[in-house]
């Protein structure tokens, strides 16, 4: 409100004049602000010109792996039977991910499943010729099982034992998935098959811990990257041929014939060789045995 006429002015009451004074201060100051804000607003679209651009949800990991390095890869292990994609999965996108990341996940797997198969197999064979520890395994002084049909032996141990043994893998499994700065995840840039150190202190286990889990006596800390590479090719072609080992023992043991080059040689079996426990455990609740 702006008052011109003096005579006007000096005719209004003393509050009223008051107030437009101040009325007019209140105008010229949102004014200036506005100026001001305007100013600090051009400032800003033009320095974000300069500014980084926030990625996209689904930009891709910077994976070096794509479906033409595991064409390469498969002519490495195996040049006679070559890249055998029959499904398709390499060129999946897994849960909404990208493609790199998908291949990361099934070239973890394969490794991961090749070391646990070669496990498999050496320990089906050393209960299969009652190999086992001279000391007593369990605390009241039990001794191990004297059995040498591998899935029997299993069927043998104790619920307890079993739990603390799927207790074990579920903490070995759970450390595997860990993405910390200085390991990276398998779909998210990191190396398919590599295992995290253990790290003790705050962000770790709140012990000391002698030993990792991969390459516990840092046999390959000097080698070259080319052996490296060989040696996971070797290790890739070994387990496969684990995974195809142990089912041909698990196979011919509950359908006799069915494996014409193991027969005689492995001991039948009755049991459900994929059931862990003698009860079924998540079926329980819903009356499943």
């Amino acid at each position: 409100v702006e008052l011109q006429d003096a005579t006007t002015w000096a005719t209004l009451p003393r509050d009223n004049r008051l107030a437009a004074q101040y009325s007019k201060r209140s105008s010229r100051n949102l004014q200036s602000k506005m100026k001001i804000a305007a100013a600090v607003l051009a400032l800003a679209a033009s320095a974000s010109a300069f500014a980084p651009q926030r990625a996209s949800p689904r930009t891709s990991v910077a994976v070096s792996e794509t479906k033409a390095d595991l064409e390469a890869m498969a002519k490495k292990l195996n040049p006679i039977v070559g890249f055998y994609d029959p499904l398709n999965l390499a060129e999946a996108e897994f849960w909404g991910t990208s493609n790199e990341a998908t291949i990361g996940f099934l070239r973890h797997s394969e490794i991961k499943h090749g070391r646990i198969a070669m496990f498999a197999f050496v320990g089906y064979i050393v209960h299969a010729n009652g190999i086992k520890f001279p000391w007593a395994m369990s605390m009241d002084g039990s001794p191990f099982p004297a059995e040498t049909n591998p899935p029997a032996l299993w069927d043998t141990i104790s619920e307890s034992a079993k739990w603390q043994i799927f207790s074990l893998i579920a903490f070995l499994e759970f450390w595997s998935e860990l993405s910390t700065p200085s390991h990276k995840h398998y779909m998210a840039g990191g190396k398919p098959g590599d295992y995290p150190d253990f790290v003790s202190g705050p962000e770790g286990i709140p012990h000391p811990i002698p030993f990792n889990l991969y390459d516990p006596f840092k046999f390959s800390k000097n080698m070259s990257e080319e052996k490296k590479e060989s040696r996971l090719r070797a290790e890739i072609n070994n387990g496969r041929l684990a995974m195809l080992g142990i089912f041909g023992f698990l196979s011919e043991q509950t359908a006799s014939g069915s494996v014409p080059l193991l027969s005689g040689i492995v001991s039948p079996y009755d049991g459900e060789p994929m059931a862990p426990f003698a009860t079924n455990v998540l079926g329980a609740p819903f009356g499943l045995n």
